[in-house]
């Protein structure tokens, strides 16, 4: 059952759903042409807002943790999606070594993890666990909540390559997200592929340059459907050096949330849109919804007290925030039993797998909802991903509103990919 949507039928989006529909065939001829020329992510999520007036992508998440909350209908894609994945990358491989976060009390994730597992054996590969925690010293069963377990091992590194005992991959997959920086077990695999490559890690990936490139890729994509980039793509700004805890360490971000929120209401008085503007300030790097706030003015910053400023100043890890992204605030107006409600869209290579809504009863339609108490309810995506049905009239058909997210979804793996191919450290020596 596909949960109700209280923008289902709200006026201004359907317009941008009517041209994305009337435009599917030069769509989707457009990722094809962008896909000859640049490779996608491994696997990718990509948290979206609705706000009936605009639909735009807030955060890609290049090492995805949450394949349990897909339904076993979305199985199917996802396998289908990592054999073509695999086939690209090393179509002679027969084992996987997958590296996974050092959570592994977290039930939750290790309910992702054994789905991960779940998936790629069923793509035709022998999966094992192997983890960069030192302290694993031999393999360890973790159990899971419907009584299965997992095997986790410790990383035996020989020369240029990565295993277990007995255990040698053509692949590796990581599912931590290397926060903490590049463990020197993983650096100079000249004889395997690493996936995602280590550029791609919180260590040293920043918010900004993806956004950087989805400016690009809205733009792009605008032109095609000759519509406004606004309409699918959050303004943002970027402070280099912030110290939340020192006096004037955030003088920065208090000029740029100023600034930004100015370019929100004009953007605001254009479209004849009376919402109140705001921007979320989040760390440049980093994930699990931490350093993140909501700002209406300015002066919210100056008034932060010390526990706030903590809260800022700190990530995963117990990291120091030194960099942040200020971004337009986009609000969502979807909701789930009253419960403010966000998509969040799963793809493995190129392909839309599938997806969930973020739902949180106790946050606003301004607020981050990846915090404690979200709750998580099933996108009915098994047909929608790939066959919205022209003609319908826009609204009335699900798959309609789930065509449009996966297309916004896809624009943000196409921006990933150019991310990444920037950032590349090699690309650099060899230029």
């Amino acid at each position: 059952m596909v949960p109700h949507l209280i923008t289902a039928l709200t006026g201004p989006i359907n317009e941008l759903e009517q041209r994305i529909l009337e435009s599917m065939p030069a769509i989707e001829r457009w990722f094809r042409l962008e896909w000859m020329e640049h490779t996608p992510p491994f696997y990718t999520s990509v948290d979206l807002r609705n706000a009936g007036f605009k639909l735009a992508p807030v955060d890609t998440n290049l090492y995805p943790s949450c394949f349990h909350h897909l339904t076993p209908e979305m199985l199917p894609l996802a396998v289908q999606a990592a054999m073509a994945a695999i086939e690209k990358i090393c179509p002679e491989a027969k084992n996987l070594l997958l590296i996974p976060e050092n959570r592994t009390r977290n039930t939750f994730y290790l309910s992702n993890l054994e789905r991960l597992v779940r998936i790629f054996h069923q793509a035709g590969l022998n999966v094992r666990l192997g983890s960069l925690d030192e302290t694993v010293k031999a393999p360890t069963q973790l159990a899971l909540p419907d009584g299965s377990k997992l095997v986790l091992e410790p990383l035996l590194r020989t020369r240029g390559r990565l295993g277990l005992k007995g255990f040698d991959p053509c692949t590796i997959l990581l599912n931590n997200d290397l926060s903490a920086g590049t463990p020197k077990v993983l650096e100079n695999l000249h004889e395997q592929y690493l996936l995602p490559p280590l550029h791609a890690g919180w260590g040293v990936r920043r918010k900004s340059n993806h956004f950087h490139a989805y400016e690009e890729i809205a733009k792009k994509f605008a032109k095609l459907l000759g519509m406004d980039p606004w309409l699918i793509n959050p303004m943002f700004a970027h402070c280099g050096e912030v110290n939340f805890l020192a006096p004037g360490g955030a003088d920065c971000v208090t000029s740029k949330a100023d600034a930004l929120l100015g370019k929100i209401r004009r953007k605001y008085k254009e479209y004849g849109i009376q919402e109140r503007p705001f921007v979320i300030v989040k760390a440049d790097a980093g994930t699990y919804g931490m350093g993140v706030m909501t700002v209406h003015d300015s002066k919210e910053l100056t008034e932060l007290d010390r526990k706030a400023r903590e809260a800022m100043g700190h990530l995963k890890d117990g990291l120091e925030v030194t960099e942040v992204m200020l971004q337009e605030g986009v609000p969502t107006y979807e909701r789930i039993n009253d419960a403010v409600a966000e998509p969040v869209v799963y793809m493995i290579d190129r392909y839309v797998i599938g997806g969930f809504y973020r739902v949180h009863a106790e946050r606003g339609a301004d607020e981050n909802l990846n915090a404690p108490g979200s709750r998580y309810v099933p996108l009915a995506f098994a047909e929608p991903g790939q066959l919205p049905r022209p003609g319908v009239r826009p609204g009335a058909s699900a798959p309609n509103r789930f065509y449009m997210y996966g297309v916004i979804a896809r624009l943000a793996m196409v921006a990933a990919s150019y991310e990444l191919e920037a950032t590349d450290p090699q690309a650099e020596a060899y230029a």
